[in-house]
Protein backbone atom coordinates (compact mmCIF):
# COMPACT_ATOMS: atom_id res chain seq x y z
CA UNK A 1 0.00 0.00 0.00
CA UNK A 2 1.08 3.66 -0.85
CA UNK A 3 1.18 6.05 2.22
CA UNK A 4 0.57 9.18 -0.42
CA UNK A 5 -3.30 10.06 -1.04
CA UNK A 6 -5.37 8.47 -4.38
CA UNK A 7 -8.42 10.26 -6.01
CA UNK A 8 -11.89 8.23 -5.17
CA UNK A 9 -14.89 9.46 -7.00
CA UNK A 10 -18.03 9.68 -4.97
CA UNK A 11 -21.43 11.55 -6.14
CA UNK A 12 -22.94 13.19 -3.57
CA UNK A 13 -27.06 14.17 -3.76
CA UNK A 14 -26.63 13.68 -7.59
CA UNK A 15 -23.21 15.86 -7.84
CA UNK A 16 -19.55 13.99 -8.92
CA UNK A 17 -16.92 14.86 -6.51
CA UNK A 18 -13.81 13.09 -5.61
CA UNK A 19 -11.73 13.09 -2.54
CA UNK A 20 -8.11 12.13 -2.07
CA UNK A 21 -7.57 9.44 0.42
CA UNK A 22 -4.63 7.16 1.61
CA UNK A 23 -5.76 3.49 0.86
CA UNK A 24 -6.10 2.35 4.60
CA UNK A 25 -8.46 5.41 4.95
CA UNK A 26 -10.44 4.59 1.83
CA UNK A 27 -10.82 0.88 2.70
CA UNK A 28 -11.53 1.01 6.46
CA UNK A 29 -14.43 3.70 4.99
CA UNK A 30 -15.44 0.71 2.18
CA UNK A 31 -15.83 -1.39 5.40
CA UNK A 32 -17.79 0.19 7.15
CA UNK A 33 -20.35 1.31 4.45
CA UNK A 34 -20.54 -2.63 3.68
CA UNK A 35 -20.64 -3.73 7.49
CA UNK A 36 -23.63 -1.58 7.84
CA UNK A 37 -25.08 -2.65 4.53
CA UNK A 38 -25.22 0.85 3.24
CA UNK A 39 -23.94 2.51 0.21
CA UNK A 40 -20.39 4.33 0.30
CA UNK A 41 -22.00 7.41 -1.65
CA UNK A 42 -24.59 7.36 0.87
CA UNK A 43 -22.63 7.48 3.65
CA UNK A 44 -20.14 9.87 2.35
CA UNK A 45 -23.41 12.31 1.63
CA UNK A 46 -24.39 11.96 5.27
CA UNK A 47 -20.96 12.95 6.50
CA UNK A 48 -20.54 15.80 3.71
CA UNK A 49 -23.94 16.87 5.74
CA UNK A 50 -22.38 17.14 8.90
CA UNK A 51 -19.35 18.31 8.41
CA UNK A 52 -19.49 22.16 8.58
CA UNK A 53 -17.17 24.57 6.54
CA UNK A 54 -13.97 24.65 8.54
CA UNK A 55 -13.52 20.75 7.59
CA UNK A 56 -12.48 19.31 3.98
CA UNK A 57 -14.55 16.17 2.80
CA UNK A 58 -11.50 14.32 3.10
CA UNK A 59 -10.51 15.13 6.27
CA UNK A 60 -14.40 14.95 7.46
CA UNK A 61 -14.09 10.47 6.18
CA UNK A 62 -11.13 10.13 7.74
CA UNK A 63 -12.29 11.36 11.49
CA UNK A 64 -15.67 9.34 10.70
CA UNK A 65 -13.37 6.67 10.32
CA UNK A 66 -10.98 7.28 13.16
CA UNK A 67 -14.12 7.57 15.28
CA UNK A 68 -15.44 4.49 14.15
CA UNK A 69 -12.51 2.28 15.08
CA UNK A 70 -11.61 3.91 17.90
CA UNK A 71 -15.54 3.45 19.31
CA UNK A 72 -15.68 -0.18 17.86
CA UNK A 73 -12.45 -1.18 19.69
CA UNK A 74 -13.46 0.45 23.03
CA UNK A 75 -16.78 -2.43 22.38
CA UNK A 76 -14.67 -5.06 21.76
CA UNK A 77 -16.24 -5.40 18.08
CA UNK A 78 -13.54 -6.92 15.70
CA UNK A 79 -12.42 -4.76 12.64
Amino acid sequence: MSNRPKKHSLTLRGHRTSVSLEDEFWQAFRKIADDENRPINVLAAEIDESRGTDCGLASAIRLFVLRRLTRDNRQGTPE
